[in-house]
């Protein structure tokens, strides 16, 4: 059985921002974590990258991105890593990608990743 993981996309150093208490918080629920941003940096032992590099077996992805930064990350995530599902966090909600992405199989969630994980709804 092949692993799956969730990307962090957005990933920070900075303690205040989500996407790295997303981090934290995913790897508190044992989910296994990928990650880039726009600096390089690491947290809890994730280190990311600042550029797109193909990552294989993610089975999530969640966006700490805002939509007008989005669109060079359309090819990247739709046609490279495929994933069964996007998060559009609070602030990252982008019908454009939406509908990108559905016609792919890929479901898109407004949600936020910190209440998915709390409430015991991530999956």
């Amino acid at each position: 059985m092949r692993k799956k993981y969730t990307l962090v996309i957005g990933a920070s150093e900075n303690p205040e921002r989500y996407s790295y208490k997303a981090i934290k918080a995913l790897l508190g629920k044992g989910k296994d974590v990928k990650a880039f941003g726009q600096r390089k940096g690491e947290v809890d032992g994730i280190f990311f990258e600042t550029a797109e590099k193909p990552i294989e077996d993610i089975d999530t992805v969640t966006l700490y991105v805002g939509p007008k930064n989005q669109p060079s990350l359309y090819d990247f995530i739709l046609n490279h890593i495929q994933p069964r599902r996007i998060i559009f966090n609070p602030g990252t909600e982008n019908q454009e990608f939406y509908d990108l992405a559905r016609p792919k199989g890929i479901i898109c969630e407004e949600v936020c990743t910190l209440v998915l994980l709390a409430t015991g709804q991530y999956d």
